[in-house]
């Protein structure tokens, strides 16, 4: 009679652990998409200097691309996609490249200025941009709009002030 009892008592400990160990492996978070962007055309890019980022800018919303994945920041939140206009999926936590990309790049792309510098860009259409960015690697203008190093500017780590998303400005 007592190993019967045991027995119960065991078989009921294991199905109430196993209801619990499965409740918690359905707890799923939803995080919303983001809403379609009505883009007419396939989206113009540009190099952002010193970087290995392409920006959209001729967009409100900031779409970039980096190593053949589009990401999106909406929301508070960061979604990619190997599309601009679909797939959106949320990543966790912030691409580390983003830091360093300064708050005012779209008023240095409107001013054609980059770090006190003249920023001459080419808008790469979008039909361009895997001829552009060649397999993974972007090609040797560092964003300038002309070829081969950038002289005192080559190997320039970049604009001061960049140290970690903190010095990020939040839109």
């Amino acid at each position: 009679m007592k190993k019967l009892l045991f027995g119960a008592i065991l078989l009921a400990v294991i199905t109430a652990f196993t209801v619990i160990s499965m409740a918690q492996v359905r707890v799923q978070i939803n995080v919303p998409l983001p809403p379609p962007i009505p883009f007419v055309a396939p989206p113009n890019v540009v190099v952002l200097p010193e970087t290995d980022v392409y920006a959209v800018p001729d967009v409100e919303e900031e779409i970039f691309f980096r190593q053949g994945w589009w990401w999106r920041h909406w929301d508070n939140r960061w979604y990619r996609s190997r599309y601009y206009d679909r797939g959106w999926v949320y990543s966790q936590g912030y691409p580390t490249w983003y830091r360093g990309i300064p708050y005012d790049w779209r008023d240095n792309y409107r001013n054609h200025m980059w770090n006190g510098q003249p920023w001459n860009y080419h808008p790469i259409n979008h039909g361009d941009l895997d001829r552009h960015w060649r397999g993974g690697h972007w090609r040797d203008d560092h964003g300038w709009g002309h070829p081969g190093p950038v002289g005192h500017l080559a190997g320039h780590p970049g604009p001061a002030g960049h140290g970690g998303p903190g010095d990020r400005h939040q839109r």
